[in-house]
This record gives C-alpha cells, structure tokens and sequence, in this order.
C-alpha cells in the first residue's frame, strides 16, 4: 500500500529564489548532514537539472542507505519531480510544486512512498516510516528557509 505525504511550506520569497533553492544540490546535503548524507554518485554541487540521476549514502534508522533517485520534469519555477531509480523503496515519487501570490511562495511536496516486504512493511509504514519521511521533508524545507535572506524568513 502506498502513503501519500503531503507537505504546505510557505516562504516570503519569489518563486523563482524557492525553486532554485529545492534544485541545490548543496542546500540538500546541508539540510541532512546529521543522516551522514552525501551523493556518491552523480551531480555534487550546482542544481539539479531534467535528466540528472544521483546516487546518495545516508544513515536511517542505524543503517546506511542507498537511494538512486532520478530528476524529471522540470519546469521551474513551478515544479519538478524526483523518483527513486534504486533503493530501499517499493515505490518513491517525489513531486515539488511551487506557486507565488502576492511576493510570497506556497510550495506542496507531495510524496508517494511504499514500504518493501509486504504486510511487514505496510505496518512500519503506518507505525513510524510516514511519520519520519515527514520529518525529513519538515528539515529539509526548514534549511530552505533558513537559508533565505534575514528579511525573507
């Protein structure tokens, strides 16, 4: 069974500035340094772009992790996706959605995630793993924040 995540961050920033922010390659490894995490393959600094397929090493759970994840349709400012290629995942789909009304910008993560290993899976699904994919995306949309300028946060 798949879990819908969905996430409404807003920032006192152009569209433009957010999208490009979501697309820094270093922004996110900044974000997630207490996962130990690192691209190991792949594009490591700049902003991502259509086609780009990376490779990260993290530390979930105890445990390190692989995701291959894979950047597509892009249209920024307004959205871009990311799914997974290869990984720990039955599914991951990653949509990042960006609209502006009056100078300031609404993002929407919305991200589709399935456990592996059946009913065992569906379970950690409902008893911790949705709730800790949230929390990954409330650090990383923190970090984005934090990084705007002083006037913008």
């Amino acid at each position: 069974m798949t879990q819908l995540i969905v996430l409404d961050t807003v920032f006192d920033a152009p569209i433009a500035e957010v999208c490009a922010l979501s697309l820094s390659v270093n922004l996110h490894l900044d974000s997630m340094t207490h996962h130990r995490e690192k691209v190991i393959a792949g594009r490591t600094t700049g902003h991502f772009v259509e086609g780009d397929v990376v490779t990260w090493s993290a530390r979930h759970f105890g445990l390190p992790l692989r995701l291959t994840i894979r950047i597509f349709d892009v249209d920024a400012p307004h959205r871009f996706a990311d799914e997974q290629v290869r990984g720990p995942f039955a599914a991951y789909h990653h949509e990042h959605l960006f609209t502006e009304i009056d100078g300031r910008t609404h993002m929407q993560d919305r991200l589709t995630i399935a456990a592996p290993f059946g009913p065992l899976g569906r379970l950690a699904e409902k008893l911790f793993l949705r709730r800790y994919i949230q929390t990954l995306l409330e650090e990383r949309n923190a970090a984005l924040i934090s990084s705007l300028r002083p006037e913008q946060r």
